[in-house]
């Protein structure tokens, strides 16, 4: 697995994949779920230049939506819910019970949408930032509820935002 470090308005970010190009992991720091290199991984910055180059796009508020290979690992159920996130428009938010409509699923299976969306691998790019609690309030994020809040001011999203 190949990584680079870049930092980010939310700090050092962590890019990793199996091949230059290919993103199988992008993870802030903060929260629970802190994400660091694994000991066999190489850093490899060339790999990265590309993405790099989009986020720091998007955190200007320049770019609206990433154009990477992606490649995270994840059940069919977890594949099908990410993909629906990259279905939610920049600037937009969805609850989790709409993210369960996007993907097909019955409004009742929020509760597993919910642990789809907090296994996402690819914060940022695949956008679980812009998911939120039925009635528009912030709710969990891997990288925490500020750096939720910082991404959502990027995309003109400031407080809680309504949900559709």
């Amino acid at each position: 697995m190949l990584y680079t470090l870049s930092p980010s308005p939310l700090g050092e970010l962590l890019l990793a994949g199996p091949a230059p190009g290919t993103l199988a992991v992008l993870a802030a720091p903060g929260g629970a779920a802190v994400r660091r290199p694994e000991p066999d991984w190489t850093r490899d910055d060339a790999a990265f230049a590309d993405a790099v180059r989009q986020l720091d796009g998007y955190f200007c508020g320049a770019l609206r939506g990433f154009d990477l290979r992606l490649e995270p690992r994840g059940t069919a159920f977890r594949r099908r819910v990410w993909a629906a996130l990259d279905r939610v428009p920049y600037g937009t938010t969805v609850s989790y019970a709409g993210l369960a409509e996007l993907a097909g699923l019955p409004r009742g299976s929020a509760r597993a949408v919910g642990g789809a969306v907090g296994a996402n691998p690819l914060l940022v790019v695949r956008p679980c930032h812009r998911v939120v609690g039925a009635a528009g309030t912030l709710t969990g994020f891997a990288a925490g509820l500020e750096a939720k809040r910082r991404l959502l001011a990027v995309e003109g999203l400031a407080g809680a935002p309504p949900a559709r």
